[in-house]
C-alpha cells in the first residue's frame, strides 16, 4: 500500500495502514512520561493484543498514569484476569457499558490513543491481528492519523475523560454523557473534533459532512459499511447531478454481509445520478475517509445510521489543500485495488431474491435498529 507523501508538517501524520499505526502507537506508549489514555472498541487476546498489553503494563510500572476504556461488546471476549498485571501496576481499566439486556444497543465505537496530552492517534483500527497488515497482502484495509495539533488533542482528552467517568452508563445515561460530549465539541460542527452519540439529533460529523457537500465539486469517500440516511444520499446525488465528481470506495469483501447487502441495494439511485462506485477487492475494507474539496475527515465513524445516531464515535476534520491532496493519493491507491460497479453490472446482479434481501437489509438498518434504540433510550434516560 503506497503511503502519502511524508514531507507533511508534523501536526498531522498519516497512518496509511493498520500495521503502520501499530508501529507508531507502540513506541509512543513506550516513550510516554506522564499519561496514557486509551479507548478502543474491539480488543482481542491475540499477538497484537499482547503487544499492547505488555507496553501498557510496562508504562504503568514506570509510573505513567494509564487509563484504559474498552467497549463491553467489542472487548467482551477477554479473560477476566487479562488486565491483572496492569491493574497491579496502578493502571485503571474500565469496561464501557458492560453487556446487559437494557443497554446492549449502545456501543462505544471510538478508537483513540492519547499520550502525555501531546499526541493523539485516531482512525478505524482496533487492536486485533486482523488490523495488523497492509490491507492488500494481509490484514484489513484501514487508516488513521497521528495528531500533534494542540486544539485536537485537548478536545480528544476532554472527550475521553467524559466517557471514562461515565463508563457504566448507569443512573440516567444521557444526563451523564451528554454534558461532557457537548463540552468537547464546538457549537458549530466544523471541528477539528466531531463527536457522535445516541440522540444527538444534529450529529456533528453528519452535519459537517453535509455542509461541506453543499457547494462541493470533488468528493471521494471510503467506507466499509455504507447505509447512510436519506439526507446524505440526497446530498451526494445533488453534487453529481450539478456536475461534481463523486466517487465512493465501498466493501467488496465484508465481515458483516447484511451491511454489504444493504449498501448494494442503495447503489441504483446513486449510479443513476452519476456517482461512481468502486468495491475494494484485496481484503475486508474497514477504513473511514471522507474528502470534500479541501476538507478531510478521518476517524471511527462509518457512513451508516448507527454511526450517525446510535454509537459513540469520534471524527477529526481538517481543512487543508495539501492534506486533501495526500488523502486523494491514498484514495487513488485504493481505487487501483478496486472494481468499478457500473449501472449495467448492478442491474444484472439484481435478481428478485437479491432485491428482496436488499430491501429487508435496508429496512433493518434504517428503521428497525433506530426504533429499538429509541425504545431503549426511553427506558434508561
Amino acid at each position: 500500500m503506497a503511503s502519502p507523501p511524508s514531507d507533511r508538517p508534523p501536526d498531522v501524520r498519516w497512518l496509511p495502514t493498520g500495521a503502520e499505526a501499530y508501529r507508531r502507537m507502540l513506541p509512543a506508549i513506550a516513550a510516554a512520561k506522564h499519561s496514557i489514555r486509551f479507548e478502543m472498541y474491539i480488543y482481542h487476546a491475540d499477538a497484537s493484543g499482547e503487544s499492547f498489553r505488555t507496553a501498557l503494563t510496562q508504562a504503568a510500572q514506570r509510573g505513567v498514569r494509564v487509563q484504559l476504556l474498552l467497549d463491553g461488546l467489542g472487548a467482551g471476549g477477554l479473560p477476566s484476569d487479562y488486565w491483572a498485571d496492569l491493574v497491579a501496576a496502578g493502571g485503571v481499566v474500565r469496561i464501557f457499558n458492560p453487556l446487559s439486556v437494557r443497554g446492549f444497543l449502545f456501543r462505544n465505537h471510538r478508537k483513540l490513543l492519547l499520550i502525555d496530552d501531546a499526541v493523539a492517534f485516531v482512525g478505524g483500527f482496533n487492536i486485533a491481528d486482523e488490523y495488523n497488515g497492509d490491507g492488500v497482502t494481509q490484514g484489513w484495509r484501514d487508516l488513521g492519523w497521528e495528531l500533534h495539533r494542540p486544539d485536537a488533542v485537548k478536545q480528544l482528552a476532554t472527550a475521553f475523560d467524559g466517557m471514562f467517568r461515565a463508563y457504566d452508563l448507569q443512573h440516567r445515561l444521557l444526563h451523564r454523557i451528554r454534558r461532557p460530549l457537548h463540552r468537547a465539541h464546538p457549537r458549530h460542527p466544523r471541528g477539528p473534533v466531531l463527536l457522535g452519540a445516541p440522540r444527538l439529533l444534529r450529529n456533528p460529523f453528519g452535519v459537517s459532512l453535509r455542509q461541506a457537500l453543499r457547494g462541493a465539486k470533488n468528493v471521494q469517500l471510503i467506507s466499509g459499511y455504507f447505509v447512510p440516511n436519506f439526507r446524505l444520499r440526497r446530498a451526494l446525488r445533488r453534487v453529481a447531478r450539478r456536475g461534481g465528481n463523486v466517487e465512493l470506495i465501498l466493501a467488496g469483501k465484508s465481515d458483516v454481509p447484511i451491511a454489504q447487502t444493504a449498501a448494494r441495494a442503495l447503489y441504483g439511485a446513486l449510479l443513476r445520478a452519476g456517482v461512481k462506485i468502486y468495491e475494494y477487492q484485496p481484503q475486508i475494507l474497514h477504513a473511514k475517509l471522507a474528502i470534500v474539496d479541501n476538507v478531510v475527515f478521518v476517524g471511527s465513524a462509518n457512513l451508516d445510521i448507527r454511526s450517525f445516531g446510535i454509537n459513540y464515535e469520534v471524527m477529526v476534520r481538517v481543512e487543508d489543500a495539501r492534506l486533501a491532496a495526500e488523502a486523494r493519493a491514498t484514495f487513488t491507491a485504493d481505487q487501483n485495488q478496486s472494481v468499478q460497479v457500473t449501472r449495467e453490472d448492478w442491474r444484472n446482479s439484481r435478481s428478485w431474491l437479491t432485491r428482496l434481501r436488499g430491501h429487508w437489509a435496508v429496512f433493518f438498518f434504517t428503521k428497525i435498529d433506530p426504533w429499538l434504540v429509541r425504545r431503549a433510550l426511553r427506558g434508561i434516560s
